[in-house]
């Protein structure tokens, strides 16, 4: 049986290389059931939410990590988070003005998904104050120079924390797996050419995995088919899980911050206002007196 969102990190004893496993189903599907769209998209979608559940494991403080993708093609907008709960949430938006393709709704990859565009990864805290410290809002931009999602991560692995690392993922319409093969600081090796041997034969034993087996067998299981002949250290799951944040407060400061006249405006023309989630499609209703409240006076409707 597979894993059920779960992410299991990894390490390799005797070299200087780690990695994690996440597979998503709950809410892989949850996610799916507020986006529904066409095959190609949905994978598309599966991938970022289990990048967003590897790349998680680098939030040591309260807050979450954003990796999100906009572009001139038949995706106009495409996005998951993860938390510091570890509670996962994503969103696809198509482009009105472009009309998608029967294959490139069954086959269709990142590029041609999206066309040109970039891949931005943020991490967002939660507060500003963690023991002690500041913790400041941290954006990369990812060019979107590679087919595939795991092709640009990877590139941005590379350059920005000079890491050589390898990323496959696998999806269907049930579950999404993500996996991750990272270079580490030379500790255990200190002599590149052995290092770089390592490496080679690590990734090398990593790209005979199967999607049927990321995707149809617990990770445990992959891990021993795979490495069976490497001392590996694997450390308890991490069970993530879909949330959304979204709630009647949110969205009443999201009204305030569009300004009295405009929130009037709506008044007039509707006699109340209604606000939709979009990432959990959750409908919040506020009446005349309701925004009145909000507003701490009188309205003009």
């Amino acid at each position: 049986m597979p894993s059920n969102d779960l992410l299991h990190r990894f390490l390799f004893d005797d070299c200087d290389i780690r990695g994690e496993i996440v597979t998503l189903g709950d809410s892989y599907r949850e996610v799916l059931s507020h986006n529904p769209q066409q095959p190609a998209i949905h994978r598309l979608l599966g991938e970022f939410l289990a990048a967003v559940g590897l790349l998680s494991s680098t939030l040591k403080f309260d807050g979450k990590i954003i990796l999100q993708a906009r572009g001139d093609g038949a995706i106009s907008t495409i996005m998951a988070e993860c938390n510091h709960h570890n509670s996962l949430r994503g969103i696809v938006r198509l482009n009105n003005d472009i009309e998608l393709s029967e294959e490139l709704a069954t086959t269709g990859n990142l590029q041609q998904l999206l066309g040109n565009g970039v891949l931005v990864i943020t991490i967002e805290p939660q507060r500003s104050e963690n023991f002690g410290g500041v913790i400041e809002r941290h954006q990369g931009i990812v060019p979107m120079d590679a087919e595939h999602l795991s092709g640009c991560l990877e590139h941005y692995f590379q350059q920005s924390e000079q890491l050589a690392t390898k990323m496959w993922f696998a999806a269907n319409q049930d579950s999404v797996t993500g996996f991750l093969i990272q270079a580490l600081p030379q500790q255990l090796i200190t002599n590149e050419e052995d290092n770089r041997d390592k490496w080679e034969t690590i990734v090398m034993l990593a790209d005979t995995v199967k999607n049927e087996e990321l995707l149809e067998l617990d990770h445990p299981n992959v891990l021993y088919r795979l490495f069976n002949e490497h001392p590996l250290r694997l450390y308890e799951p991490k069970a993530l899980h879909f949330a959304c944040s979204c709630s009647r407060e949110r969205s009443a400061s999201a009204l305030l911050s569009i300004g009295k006249e405009e929130v009037e405006a709506l008044l007039i023309e509707k006699g109340s206002i209604d606000i939709d989630c979009q990432f959990c499609n959750q409908h919040y209703h506020f009446a005349a007196d309701d925004v009145r409240k909000l507003l701490g006076g009188e309205i003009l409707h």
